[in-house]
């Protein structure tokens, strides 16, 4: 059956349990059984042909998994789909536009009009203002929270309160949320822990391990990898019990645009991610366009050779930096400095991520000065690419936020962010120095 989310990830058809490596290479994808091309083909077509009347029905009506507009569903989207659930050891995963996109429809599919959520702070300019300003409009409240003591997230908790989000290992970097504890007052409240795992990836840290019940990802970044491709992606782990409260009515009441069918009894425990596809994607139609998807497939396959690299390339800045006399503090969990890096040790042994910022003496103009005097560092609003970033985010990123919310979420005017790529660590290291040397 195409496309049938009921059917395990797998890297291939035997019962072997596969490493890390040929899992990212082969999961969700076979030979096109047409051409026999090795490589997942671009499925650049918006629509596909029943096979009778019977199946159309079908297929409209949920009673069989295929395709009927790309929309909802692609053949090439859908290999990327199963090969991020795999990795993340999740049930099913929804791709989407952007990881902006894969955040409001996990939410749409969570929330009503009224209804609240807790997040930490330490968030990515950009979701702080979507959780904060337009998620109000949509009727839904988020309440911040200093993650650095989980109980915080207990005693922000409202009635109307219907998840708890988090950045484990936050943007801009350096700070890791302790996710064990987290994860057992969300679980006591009877609602989801959602973990966005971008800048850790599957490969540095598999949240569902440590009781997360969504994960979502911007694939723009580590995913893709070479900065080619927009998209993102929500993961369900498949063991949330939404049946365990009346807190999700969407999930667990007649759905009257298929006919009364209610998502959780009748898809168990791949009920979101058939919800999240089925209403959020086919009415607000943030979709990933199957190039994007192929190029992010591609770019999966080297995951776990490009997060060796970064993460070895990144201690060795990190260590740099932290020894310069230009540089007030780098705040990267890898050093043995950093408050968090017990908390790293634990959920990040592989490594602690490849971004990270650090402090200039010198405040606000000392960094615009020095994003302006690198070279070889490109001066641009991403991370996870190959090439090596810098960005300040005061004046970019987090620009729209008060000077308040610019100091809590870790981004204050004498901030630089670095996402340190592939390339040789002495040449990276060459030019930070060369550009300390004219602030």
């Amino acid at each position: 059956m195409k496309n049938d989310p009921r059917r395990k990830p797998r890297a291939t058809d035997t019962a072997r349990e596969f490493g890390f490596a040929t899992r990212a290479i082969h999961a969700g994808a076979r030979p096109d059984p047409v051409t026999g091309a090795r490589n997942t083909p671009i499925y650049q077509t918006t629509s596909y042909v029943f096979d009778d009347v019977a199946h159309a029905a079908d297929l409209f009506n949920l009673q069989t998994f295929g395709f009927i507009y790309s929309r909802l569903t692609n053949p090439t989207v859908s290999v990327l789909e199963e090969r991020i659930a795999n990795l993340e050891g999740g049930r099913a995963a929804v791709c989407a536009a952007s990881g902006h996109a894969a955040q409001f429809i996990t939410f749409f599919t969570l929330m009503e009009p009224g209804d609240e959520f807790v997040s930490s702070i330490n968030l990515y300019g950009g979701s702080i203002t979507q959780f904060g300003l337009s998620f109000k409009k949509l009727g839904w409240t988020c309440h911040f929270v200093d993650a650095g003591d989980p109980e915080n997230f207990r005693k922000a908790l409202t009635p109307r309160c219907k998840a708890i989000f988090l950045e484990c290992l936050a943007n801009p970097g350096g700070i890791v949320v302790d996710l064990e504890p987290v994860a057992a007052i969300a679980h006591e409240a009877g609602i989801p822990l959602i973990v966005d795992n971008t800048m850790a990836t599957p490969y540095l840290l598999r949240p569902f391990e440590w009781g997360a019940d969504i994960v979502v990802h911007s694939t723009t970044k580590f995913l893709s990898g070479h900065g080619t491709s927009m998209g993102g992606a929500v993961v369900e782990s498949g063991r949330f019990d939404w049946a365990k409260n009346d807190k999700f009515p969407s999930l667990t009441e007649p759905e009257p645009a298929y006919h009364g069918i209610t998502f959780y009894e009748t898809f168990g425990d791949f009920g979101f991610s058939v919800k999240a596809r089925a209403v959020a994607l086919r009415d607000f139609g943030p979709c990933m366009s199957p190039a994007n998807a192929f190029y992010t497939i591609t770019g999966i396959e080297s995951l776990h050779v490009r997060m060796d690299r970064h993460v070895a390339n990144t201690q060795a800045v990190a260590e740099y930096l932290e020894a310069h006399p230009r540089v007030a503090w780098v705040s990267y969990a890898g050093l043995k400095s950093s408050p968090y890096f017990d908390l790293a040790r634990k959920y990040l042994p592989k490594g602690a991520g490849s971004v990270f910022t650090f402090g200039l003496e010198g405040g606000f103009e000392a960094g615009i000065k020095l994003v302006e005097s690198v070279t070889l560092f490109s001066h641009l609003a991403n991370v996870g690419d190959v090439r090596s970033l810098i960005l300040h985010p005061a004046s970019t990123t987090h620009r729209q936020l008060t000077e308040e919310q610019l100091v809590a979420a870790g981004a204050g005017p004498d901030v630089i962010r670095l996402s340190i790529g592939l390339e040789s660590v002495e040449d990276l290291i060459a030019d930070l120095d060369q550009g300390l040397a004219s602030v």
